[in-house]
């Protein structure tokens, strides 16, 4: 396949009659198809085979995948901050991102949410614009829209398009648009238009010529009927319906659309389109020239910016932490009443275990509530990375800077009423300890169900495996069965070993004993044990090194977790980009290029 940039710039509809074929044919000219998928052919760029480099080409897909807490100009404006390079100023990036909203006709909704489940806020219409306004503030020569309609009322469709139709205007872009049965006002819209019927070129060429096309060889557009529509059904064999020829009687489908394909194959048109791919070619060292990548922003422009972008998200999504923070409240009010001022008795001993075990366990394992907002960043970064915007390093960076101040938040908190109204061991420094380790505990489990969305994109099955391996964890923490008793294959080796709760109830435990001394009564004699004592008989903690050493662990596991977060995104992008690289070996002469602009003479 062969693409040229400036040769003709004007939007290009391909119309498609099966929503595979569609698909497969946009991803594929956007460099995304699936690994399993087995493509053949070159992509040709000027006439020099290559990929699609970022801010030469972008890609709107037909999923509004947008941040719904942000504004649309907080949601323009941020991705200008990280698309665009550092040698732009602050300014020229805002006046940069003000022009592109203009340019799309939402500067009367800048300051509206983007919105979603729950929170009213831009219309559809409105949505897919804003898609659009990301994916064009580098200004690329080549823009691919998938299905650019889909889900849109005529009215907002026709909008749309005709927003888009403009921006070839003044630039001289090209746009690539599959779209599926377009109304007859914006069908109108388009210059150029290629049909494809179970991959086979039907048509391609100028729309206005598409009319004679079909009438020349027996199939005539009716009077008063949309062409798309009628273009559509001939070609359409889904149903396998006999199609209805101008002079009378009926033929098969596929009788029809093999008629087609013959005569396009022996028409002018097609002639003329591997004429003008055979002159691209011929260019290519010129065109190569003049064909420069165009510069990101930097590392820490990137970490910086989405850093800010995320706390802002989270601040404003209620689901995100402060519903996390009312249930922990509740439950550390709860803890509290239930084990209020248990006392510094021997027989306190059990009630400030189990609390503290409560503690690291079960309000720890609420967190996994925030999986619904990991997995709709996942899908935002899935978006924006496919697109080049940012590393996922800096994301990686970014989605752990920003969550920092909410956890503690989160930890301090419920923290300071549940230790306090049970009444746990005296002094700051103590209370310190228990809310770093709640803290660290948080953490973890963030930095698990972030690796478990990486690879889990879908709510249910992601909490379940979430709750799954945290329950492994719990159960062979040390506390529901003592280390000594528990089996080596697995439970011992590795998992108790592993998993964050050893380290957690560990901590807590010397936090809370070690160090101090118990008063208790043995057939009326007076007797005192000491905290150490407990803490290796009754709990079997190892005390070879300090309660701070379970800290640095614990710290150590959101490092790992987050490592791991990082390499399975990079791992997934790898396959994904090794898929897309792949091109099955074929002889030369069963290439075929087609080029996207099929008519040397602008239209306007």
């Amino acid at each position: 396949m062969s693409i040229t940039e400036n040769f003709f710039s004007t939007p290009t509809p391909l119309m498609i009659y099966h929503n595979c074929v569609c698909l497969s044919f946009s991803i594929w000219y956007a460099g995304r198809l699936d690994r399993k998928t087995r493509n053949t052919g070159d992509i040709l760029v000027n006439g020099i085979k290559k990929t699609l480099a970022y801010g030469t080409s972008a890609y709107v897909t037909q999923d509004d995948t947008l941040i719904t807490t942000l504004t649309v100009r907080e949601s323009v404006y941020y991705s200008a901050q990280l698309q665009l390079p550092d040698s732009m100023s602050t300014t020229e990036k805002k006046e940069r991102a003000e022009m592109t909203i203009k340019e799309m006709g939402l500067q009367d909704s800048i300051d509206t949410r983007i919105g979603g489940w729950g929170a009213k806020g831009l219309s559809g219409g409105q949505k897919r614009r804003v898609s659009i306004c990301i994916e064009i503030l580098t200004r690329p020569k080549l823009l691919f829209l998938d299905e650019p309609t889909s889900g849109l009322d005529s009215a907002a469709s026709y909008y749309v398009m005709s927003r888009i139709a403009r921006l070839d205007q003044h630039e001289g872009r090209t746009i690539i648009a599959s779209i599926h049965q377009p109304s007859s006002e914006v069908f109108g819209l388009f210059h150029n238009l290629c049909l494809l019927s179970s991959g086979r070129t039907v048509y391609f060429g100028k729309k206005n010529y598409a009319n004679e096309f079909f009438t020349l060889n027996g199939f005539p557009c009716p009077n008063f009927q949309n062409p798309s529509d009628h273009f559509l059904r001939t070609i359409n064999k889904d149903f396998d319906e006999d199609i209805e020829l101008g002079f009378g009687g009926r033929k098969p489908t596929e009788e029809v659309i093999k008629t087609l394909v013959d005569s396009y194959k022996s028409s002018t048109t097609y002639q003329e389109v591997n004429n003008t791919v055979a002159e691209i070619c011929e260019k290519r060292d010129e065109a190569h020239a003049n064909n420069n990548n165009k510069d990101h922003a930097s590392f820490s422009t990137q970490s910086l910016v989405l850093t800010r972008r995320s706390f802002v998200n989270m601040r404003r999504d209620l689901g995100y932490y402060w519903l996390r923070l009312a249930i922990y409240l509740a439950l550390a009010l709860g803890l509290g009443t239930l084990y209020y001022n248990v006392g510094s008795t021997y027989t306190s001993v059990e009630a400030r275990s189990s609390m503290l075990m409560f503690v690291a366990s079960f309000l720890t394992f609420m967190a996994i509530g925030g999986f619904p907002s990991f997995v709709e960043d996942m899908k935002v970064f899935e978006r924006e990375r496919l697109n080049g915007h940012y590393s996922t390093g800096a994301f990686v960076i970014a989605n752990t800077l920003s969550s920092v101040p909410y956890l503690l938040l989160v930890s301090v908190i419920p923290g300071v009423v549940a230790y306090y109204l049970a009444g746990l061991r005296d002094g700051f420094d103590h209370f310190v300890y228990f809310t770093s380790v709640i803290f660290a505990c948080m953490l973890v489990v963030e930095s698990l169900m972030m690796t478990i969305a990486s690879v889990v994109p879908n709510y249910l099955l992601g909490i379940i495996v979430g709750a799954g391996i945290q329950g492994f964890m719990m159960i062979s923490g040390g506390f529901f069965r003592l280390p000594n008793d528990l089996p080596d294959p697995f439970w011992r080796y590795p998992l108790f070993y592993i998993g964050f709760h050893k380290y957690a109830f560990q901590g807590l435990f010397k936090n809370e004993f070690e160090g101090v001394r118990y008063a208790y009564n043995e057939a009326g004699v007076p007797k005192v044990m000491d905290g150490e004592y407990i803490l290796r008989v009754k709990w079997q903690v190892e005390m070879g090194y300090s309660k701070w050493i379970d800290l640095l662990v614990l710290l150590g596991m959101v490092v790992v977790w987050r490592v791991l977060f990082c390499v399975f995104i990079m791992i997934a992008e790898k396959v994904k980009s090794g898929s897309m690289t792949l091109v099955s070996s074929i002889p030369e002469k069963q290439k075929v290029q087609v080029m996207v602009n099929p008519v040397a003479t602008p239209s306007h």
